[in-house]
């Protein structure tokens, strides 16, 4: 009898000591789970999408494709849909059923290994938000652990839609919007019930099921879910006949490259320096730029059409190679905001982004920062510069021997006729007079932001610049004086619409509004009196100044409107030449004047800013003289109400 009792003595100290280690393990198991208790707040990763300035689509940005939507908006069809083909008893266990996890557990031991999960949608919800897809027995009791937390704290509608906007659907879609946009391009609102029953069945087995890749296969497995809708009476023998006699159309993806590809590198680049990329690409934010769609594809379509020409010429002409590329960019002028950027002919081909990163020489399209710096001085578009050969000797070995394009001189002759003719022999007698120095002050308040060598030779734009801030640093010209640095970004939005970001525009006085005005009129007589005249045939009022590197390496033409700045840069990449006689007039200004044409042509007549302080007097452009109106060689010139001319 003592023998007996020291036994089950002996049976309830090993039970309660396995009690206590199983109690162990057990809490120590919920302490090494994750908390449930922010699951109301659990965002799950979103689509971020960047819109142009006219309410356009550009692009997206996502880690997952996922638009979250909330189960109002998801059709019963697609929820009893999934019901039936995921967990037809979802609304009445809670959270584990047992008669399929003892079935599964059959299937497994006669298998041999695992082969059936039996997971109920609460269960595949835990797993994915909170576990390693790992297949092991304490997995699966963490999984169980944390499925009842989920049932006990959170509402089957809840619960519903966390897992409808979460679980993963094939071809890069996760959750049912998403889903719904890449099979059919429609809201998932929207989608017929042969379409829900297609959605439903893709889970199981995405890749397999898939549409897209196996449209047959697609199709069975569609029907299938179908016919349990049936079995199940949640669809009518009529509205399954129907369904299941539909062909299976989706929507395929063209890959079809942005508008804008460049602009939208250009946006990520301005992104990284200001965000945590990660939280942009999965917060589901709202990008709103400054591109026009419009215009984009007009600068696109220009630079196509003029580069082939420009091919076609070279090869005439005996350059064959390399492929000349091409670059634009179009600035608002009252806010800096950039509306169009091409930075060369094929994104594919090349992502160098030759608008913002080419460093090239401006040549003459430097030049009107080293006349508006003299007018500061106290020069006017009258003054006289002589245009004559010019050789500086600077030192022992060196010396600068300084060339016309046209290899010909005239004399004497005013600022105006000077740059529209784009002299540089007077220009660098200016740069002399006014010293490189100052030229240079002027440039960089204006907005030139590479380094600019300090020697006579910049007046003819030796020192290299990239044409996003060539463009911009005409700004003040057409801006009453004022400056602003150019941005692609104007506001940044949550999935709330509550607004994160907002750019305020950063403008800065460089000019007073009197010279302005006076340098802006001298540009005018570039493309009315000098060497944009290709432009001329546009009838509203427009400025700017063309620019050729030495062996026609390089070819420029930046220009503006009372509303908007244009630069266009032509070039091969490797500095070779374009061809002889391909200056910035031949092969950038076509380009310019398709571009601005475009631009203008529903746009009211405007005229550049003519302010107090200024007059229109008739000039003769060689000796400034004031001359009457109808005079030979007479032009209509802004000087200021004190000069004497």
């Amino acid at each position: 009898m003592l023998k007996y009792k020291n036994w089950i003595f002996l049976l309830i100290a090993f039970a309660g000591v396995f009690s206590g280690i199983a109690a162990g393990a057990f809490f120590s198991l919920l302490h090494d789970l994750p908390q449930i208790n922010s699951l109301k707040q659990f965002k799950p990763s979103a689509v971020t999408t960047v819109y142009s300035n006219d309410g356009k689509i550009i692009t997206r940005f996502y880690t997952e494709k996922r638009f979250p939507a909330t189960i109002d908006k998801m059709p019963d069809t697609l929820i009893n849909a999934l019901i039936t083909t995921e967990d037809r008893d979802f609304f009445k266990h809670s959270g584990i059923d047992m008669k399929s996890i003892l079935r599964a557990i059959v299937t497994d031991i006669m298998a041999g290994e695992f082969r059936q999960g039996a997971s109920t949608i609460t269960q595949q919800l835990a797993k994915t938000l909170f576990l390693t897809p790992e297949k092991s027995v304490l997995r699966k009791i963490k999984e169980a652990i944390l499925t009842l937390q989920i049932e006990r704290r959170y509402t089957k509608n809840e619960i519903l839609e966390l897992y409808l906007n979460q679980v993963y659907f094939g071809s890069g879609a996760y959750g049912v919007e998403a889903a719904s946009r890449t099979y059919f391009n429609k809201n998932v609102s929207k989608l017929t019930l042969d379409e829900a029953a297609l959605i439903a069945g893709l889970p199981k087995a995405p890749s397999i099921y898939s549409p897209i890749n196996n449209p047959g296969i697609a199709e069975k497995r569609r029907n299938t879910v179908l016919h349990q809708m049936l079995s199940c009476e949640m669809i009518s023998k009529q509205s399954y006949e129907i369904a299941r006699k539909k062909e299976i159309y989706v929507v395929k993806s063209q890959g079809k490259q942005s508008i804008a590809p460049y602009f939208v590198e250009h946006i990520k680049k301005k992104l990284k320096q200001q965000f945590d990329l990660k939280s942009i690409y999965k917060n589901g934010l709202n990008i709103y730029t400054t591109l026009n769609t419009r215009l984009q594809a007009t600068a696109n379509e220009s630079i196509q059409k003029y580069m082939a020409a420009l091919e076609h010429r070279m090869s005439k002409n005996g350059f064959a190679a390399p492929k000349p590329q091409a670059a634009l960019i179009a600035v608002d002028i009252r806010s800096g905001g950039i509306i169009s950027m091409v930075g060369g002919r094929s994104f594919d081909h090349s992502k160098f982004n030759r608008a913002t990163q080419a460093q090239r020489q401006p040549g003459s399209a430097f030049k009107p920062f080293v006349y508006a710096a003299a007018l500061q001085k106290g020069f006017s578009q009258a003054s006289i510069l002589l245009d004559a050969p010019l050789f500086y000797h600077i030192s022992k070995n060196n010396s600068w021997e300084v060339h016309n394009f046209s290899k010909k001189y005239s004399g004497e002759m005013t600022f105006r006729k000077a740059l529209a003719l784009s002299k540089n022999t007077p220009t660098a007698r200016l740069m002399e007079m006014i010293t490189p120095e100052s030229a240079i002050e002027f440039a960089v308040g204006a907005g030139i932001r590479s380094p600019l060598a300090p020697n006579l030779s910049l007046a003819l734009g030796t020192s290299e610049v990239n044409l996003l801030e060539l463009t911009c640093a005409y700004i003040p010209f057409a801006n009453t004086g004022i400056g602003l640095e150019p941005f692609s970004i104007k506001k940044i939005t949550d999935i709330h619409s509550k607004i994160i970001f907002k750019n305020i525009p950063k403008k800065r006085a460089v000019m007073s509004r009197v010279d302005a005005a006076i340098i802006t009129d001298i540009l005018k007589a570039v493309i009315y009196e000098g060497t944009g005249t290709k432009a001329a045939k546009i009838k509203k009022d427009i400025a700017g100044k063309t620019g050729t590197t030495d062996q026609y390496k390089d070819a420029l033409f930046i220009g503006f409107s009372p509303e908007i700045a244009v630069g266009v840069w032509v070039g091969n990449d490797d500095s070779t030449s374009l061809g002889k006689y391909e200056t910035g007039a031949k092969a950038a200004l076509p380009i310019w004047v398709d571009y601005i044409t475009k631009y203008l042509s529903d746009k009211p007549y405007q005229y550049f800013d003519i302010p107090d302080g200024t007059k229109m007097i008739y000039m003769d452009p060689n000796t400034g003289q004031t001359l009457t109106k109808g005079e030979a060689k007479a032009v209509k010139a802004l000087i200021k109400t004190k000069d004497k001319s």
